[in-house]
């Protein structure tokens, strides 16, 4: 599959652009579309085409010379999509609706889609499989669902070779592609903010979860790993079938192991406040990754929870001396 075209929707965000680097790396091209709403000019990896719009313009950007869509432009913060579940629909569902108008017209026939765990809703049990009810909590879960079920309508009729990868939590940093988003909502980088100074302390919502050491659990995923998920996923989509695949390293991280952690990693104090739980909040998700490693032949490399946390300290640093100027 080396020097393929591509097109990446969102490539200026934490997990598009990476996934970017990751496709030039391996000998593509790439062409980025993102109108850096919720991105960063200097998330598009060198070396790939820069196109400023939203995924609705993406029919003045396909054309048959393109080999396949990976898209990732959606707005993805639970609580706003609470708030605002309106921007949710019109821009997940309605810009998700262009892009496939616009790869049937252009002749595209091949799409892997950055779905999400919260497809899933609060699980009756762990590990999740891709057969597990979808029973989702929020607009932004629901807006994922119905993207998922548009997209396999689009298989059936049209024959759209497409995989869905549905992530569980994203970690880490891929050299300069790491996470960061305005506000921050997850867990690890918020951590890395207190042992920056930029926090006092990190708020751990509920310590008395049935899990070993009471707080919530949760599968983090390297983003370097998740990347090469989808650098698979686009060779082995098969025209007029849907794969759905979870994609975690099949393990969990309690609350208090990420902060015992980052501790570890940064040598720094990271104090904590117990506060109460938050609604919705599940005592545990953890993903079955065993269709992906058999469909896809991946197979998660970086596990190690220090490690992801090293390298998202690493690039927490990097941002914090450009922000230091």
């Amino acid at each position: 599959m080396s020097g393929k075209r591509y097109l990446v929707t969102g490539g200026a965000g934490y997990v598009g652009g990476a996934v970017a680097a990751h496709l030039l790396e391996a000998g593509h091209r790439v062409t980025v579309l993102d109108d850096l709403s919720t991105g960063f000019a200097e998330g598009v990896p060198e070396g790939a085409e820069f196109v400023r719009g939203r995924v609705q313009d993406a029919a003045r950007v396909l054309d048959p010379s393109y080999d396949a869509v990976l898209h990732f432009a959606a707005f993805s913060q639970v609580g706003e999509s609470v708030a605002d579940p309106e921007k949710y629909w019109r821009n997940n569902v309605g810009g998700s609706m262009d892009l496939l108008a616009a790869m049937r017209g252009a002749g595209v026939r091949r799409l892997v889609f950055s779905s999400t765990a919260a497809t899933y809703g609060e699980p009756s049990s762990v590990p999740i499989t891709e057969d597990a009810p979808t029973a989702p909590t929020s607009p932004y879960g629901a807006s994922k669902l119905a993207v998922d079920h548009m997209i396999a309508g689009e298989c059936a009729a049209h024959g759209l070779a497409a995989v869905s990868l549905r992530y569980f939590n994203v970690a880490g940093a891929h050299g300069r592609f790491g996470e960061r988003h305005d506000p921050e909502s997850h867990l690890i980088p918020l951590v890395l903010q207190v042992a920056l100074g930029r926090r006092e302390a990190i708020s751990v919502y509920g310590d008395d979860y049935p899990t070993p050491d009471g707080t919530c659990v949760r599968d983090y995923i390297h983003v370097s790993d998740l990347a090469e998920a989808h650098l698979l996923a686009v060779e082995k989509a098969v025209p007029g079938e849907h794969l759905v695949c979870n994609l975690g390293n099949g393990a969990g991280f309690s609350v208090r192991e990420v902060i015992d952690t980052v501790r570890k990693v940064t040598g720094h104090p990271v104090p904590e406040v117990v506060a109460p739980r938050r609604g919705g909040d599940p005592a545990a998700l953890v993903a079955s990754a065993d269709r992906a490693r058999e469909r896809l032949g991946w197979k998660p490399a970086r596990t190690d929870l220090a490690a992801i946390v090293a390298d998202a300290w690493d690039f927490a640093r990097q941002c914090e001396d450009r922000r230091r100027g």
